[in-house]
Parts: structure tokens; C-alpha cells; sequence
């Protein structure tokens, strides 16, 4: 079960507590998204976080993405945070500016 606690004073501090499941980013998205409505910087702070699903890490990936900052994120949680923004990179070309003439086998011009 997860819990949170707000606290304000510059920022708005979102203390998480407990397991963030999948279904809980929904709700933690809504309230995320009126936190930052007025302008201030939110933090999570992941101190207290026991256990986490891959749906969760993919949002507090996201978070991170949308400049909401997490503080005392577990090293575990960190590295498979750290997976979740690789994978969803888009692939570079790593022939981009390589130049190759490709001619079919037995052609002799």
C-alpha cells in the first residue's frame, strides 16, 4: 500500500511511503499534475519506498523526464530507472555520414 505525505515550504515535497504499484501512477499523475500547475518544483522523495513494479519505475522514469526530481531513490530502483530511460531511446544510426559504394556481386563498372 502506498502512502503519501506532502510537505510545502519552496517546494512541494511528496514523501512516498510503502509499494508503488502500476495502478497507483494514475493517481499519483493527477496529483503531480496539479502540484506542478502552480509553478512550483515538486520532489518525490522515495526514502520509505519498499517495493516498486516495472509500471512504477516506468513512471518515475517519466517523472524524471518532466523535471520532477526524486530524491532518495533506493540504488535499485536508480538502475532500473536507468534501463527504462535506455530502452526507450531511439535507436541511433551508427552509419549516419558513412558513405559505401555497394555494387552487385560480378558487376564490373
Amino acid at each position: 500500500m502506498l502512502k503519501i505525505q506532502r510537505s510545502a515550504n519552496c517546494r512541494v515535497v511528496l514523501t512516498l511511503s510503502g509499494r508503488i504499484e502500476a495502478e497507483d501512477a494514475k493517481d499519483l499523475r493527477q496529483l503531480l499534475d496539479l502540484e506542478t500547475a502552480g509553478q512550483r518544483h515538486v520532489v518525490l522523495d522515495l526514502r520509505d519506498v519498499t517495493l516498486v513494479n516495472e509500471g512504477a519505475v516506468k513512471f518515475l522514469a517519466d517523472c524524471e523526464t518532466d523535471s520532477i526530481k526524486l530524491e532518495n531513490c533506493p540504488a535499485y530502483i536508480r538502475e532500473w530507472i536507468e534501463r527504462v530511460k535506455r530502452s526507450n531511446q531511439a535507436p541511433t544510426n551508427s552509419m549516419k555520414g558513412f558513405q559505401h559504394d555497394l555494387k552487385p556481386v560480378g558487376w564490373n563498372g
